[in-house]
């Protein structure tokens, strides 16, 4: 019998051809925000691997909220660049969606053009740089953001559109006691905190019509205490479904806070600093030396680590939901489906080898080669996204710290 795995799946209008999704995580391959060839051929290799969606992760509905150079920021010029990349991804039979979010105060003058902006003001260590709280009429403003950056999606190409309501970005921002301090309708309460997602839903949802599927990625929790907490994010899941959301990806963890608890094992720190520029980040390097692990824990790594999480979301609302985070194996894929999971997204894997998805419904592999060391999220806050075994000439400290990485999550028996 054939796996579950591969079979089709509908998220709202859209109908793919497996369960398995390539999730958004970011490239770093939007130079000067617009795509890229780099970005075109990963993502069509992804396709022609056997995926029933890819995602291009990250796209900024306006400049203010770009965090990174290698982020796509949507307007009309980037347009047909888009479209040659879902026309590729469409003609290999897959589908193609898009992640659209704000990174709040998660970025720098320099990069997004203007005072980082946040639900609150005060003061960013991620950055670092001070920022400032969203007044109602730049609310406004956002909102039609979103809505025009599903119509540029729309005519781009893209069958789905992903919505970041998750780790510390601008919307999760809001819904977070963490970040959100505000004294109006949009701070205080819950039912407050959750206005301004409630707007972006409700106008994304109008744009999207009837052709288009929406997601939405949140949290199941923030990851800290003084965060969101579990049962103040299945409020947020409820709301979502009665919004008419066309599915859920459940993941949990705050860049700014608590980064590993998305991503899980070690942040690879001596990857990080040698792929800095030496003169321009010198003060990053030397910060992140003497106070990485202080500032960014490592949080053990496991197979399917949010699964226990997500099972009690998979309890409390009945539309789709979309499992992410640590899937490897085509068994625990199985046990994920098995447990009323709609769909699973997976990055990692599929930066490893993006013909994953084909060698494990050719019977050529069980589970993933991926050794978790992480390195392709440390390079990635400086180059593109690549998996070490990708890399020529890996200088020797990496490859120790490599090494070290993956003989601590994959332990032989």
């Amino acid at each position: 019998m054939e796996s579950p795995v591969f079979t089709p799946i509908q998220i709202g209008p859209v109908t793919l051809r497996n369960r398995i999704i390539r999730s958004a995580a970011f490239e770093n391959m939007a130079y000067g925000n617009a795509p890229s060839k780099d970005l075109y051929d990963y993502h069509v290799a992804v396709a022609r691997g056997g995926v029933g969606m890819t995602t291009l992760a990250y796209a900024s509905v306006n400049r203010s909220g770009l965090s990174f150079d290698g982020q796509l920021w949507m307007r009309e010029e980037i347009v047909s660049g888009l479209r040659r990349i879902t026309d590729a991804v469409h003609a290999q039979c897959a589908k193609c969606s898009i992640q659209l979010g704000h990174c709040g105060n998660m970025t720098h003058r320099a990069t997004c053009g203007c005072m980082p902006v946040g639900a609150s003001s005060g003061f960013n260590l991620y950055s670092p740089t001070f920022v400032r709280g969203l007044k109602k009429a730049e609310i406004d403003s956002l909102v039609q953001d979103f809505g025009h950056a599903v119509d540029l999606a729309r005519e781009a190409g893209f069958d789905c559109v992903e919505i970041h309501a998750g780790h510390g970005y601008l919307i999760s921002q809001f819904l977070s006691p963490y970040t959100n301090h505000r004294h109006d309708e949009y701070g205080g309460s819950l039912e407050n905190r959750m206005r301004l997602m409630q707007r972006v839903i409700r106008c994304v949802l109008e744009h999207a019509g009837s052709d288009m599927g929406v997601i939405v990625k949140m949290n199941m929790h923030d990851g800290f205490r003084g965060g969101m907490q579990r049962e103040e994010c299945l409020k947020v899941a409820r709301e979502l479904e009665r919004l008419g959301v066309h599915a859920l990806v459940l993941s949990a963890g705050f860049v700014s806070k608590a980064p590993m608890e998305v991503m899980r094992g070690a942040m690879p720190l001596r990857t990080m600093t040698h792929y800095m520029d030496p003169w321009k980040f010198w003060w990053l390097r030397a910060m992140v030396r003497i106070f990485g692990r202080i500032m960014v824990p490592t949080v053990p790594y496991r197979e399917a680590y949010f699964l226990e999480d997500a099972l009690q979301f998979r309890q409390a609302v009945k539309m789709p939901l979309i499992y992410v985070g640590g899937v490897t194996s085509l068994n625990k894929m199985e046990e994920i489906l098995g447990a009323g999971f709609q769909a699973l997204q997976m990055a990692r894997a599929l930066v490893r080898d993006t013909d994953f998805v084909n060698k494990l419904q050719s019977g050529e592999l069980t589970s993933s080669p991926c050794g978790h060391s992480n390195y392709c999220i440390g390079r990635m806050y400086t180059l593109e996204m690549k998996c070490n075994r990708c890399v020529e000439n890996l200088p020797a400290k990496l490859r120790r710290e490599v090494e070290k990485a993956e003989k601590q999550w994959n332990p032989k028996p």
